[in-house]
């Protein structure tokens, strides 16, 4: 049952955005009670975590799954540019899923955590050939730092080629990034 409520409320989140995550309608997508999603959740709150947790799931999946179809000759650059390009893609396709799972990260839960986690290890990972003589952490975050803002700068309202603000392809800034 809670799995079949947790695909509801990514469904709609996918289809309305954040403005049609109710227990009522996740209830009603689901087929359940519409006290279901409280009884099973503790209400929206512990169901928007639970959401956030297999939204992490879906993108961490979509990480390797780019990660693998690389081919095995690729270099490092390019295995961590086509992880970082799934990162912006499923920030654009899921726009609504992939800001409910980052609003969620100042949580307690330790499998919200434990999965988001796991999502940074792929991108630390793929930072990791690149450090040289850095501190890691300053390598991963600032990538991570560049692959998220520019997920969230395309996400919504691609600037069109006329804008005044100008954004680089995703490429060049990873190349001045990582060197």
């Amino acid at each position: 049952m809670a799995q079949v409520l947790i695909q509801a409320g990514v469904a709609l989140l996918d289809e309305d955005g954040t403005e049609g995550l109710t227990l009522r309608r996740i209830a009603a997508r689901a087929g359940v009670s519409h006290a279901a999603p409280a009884h099973h959740f503790n209400g929206l709150p512990g169901l928007r975590i639970a959401i956030a947790t297999q939204g992490f799931q879906d993108f961490r999946h979509d990480l390797i799954c780019a990660r693998d179809a690389m081919p095995a000759d690729s270099g490092p650059f390019h295995r961590l540019l086509a992880v970082n390009h799934a990162y912006i893609r499923f920030a654009r396709c899921r726009t609504a899923l992939f800001r409910l799972m980052f609003d969620q990260l100042p949580t307690q839960d330790d499998d919200l955590r434990t999965i988001a986690r796991a999502s940074y290890v792929v991108l630390q990972h793929h930072c990791a050939p690149f450090v040289g003589d850095r501190k890691a952490a300053s390598v991963e975050t600032a990538v991570w730092a560049l692959t998220h803002g520019f997920a969230m700068l395309k996400m919504d309202q691609p600037y069109p080629p006329d804008s005044p603000v100008q954004v680089s392809s995703y490429e060049d800034a990873l190349r001045l990034v990582v060197g």
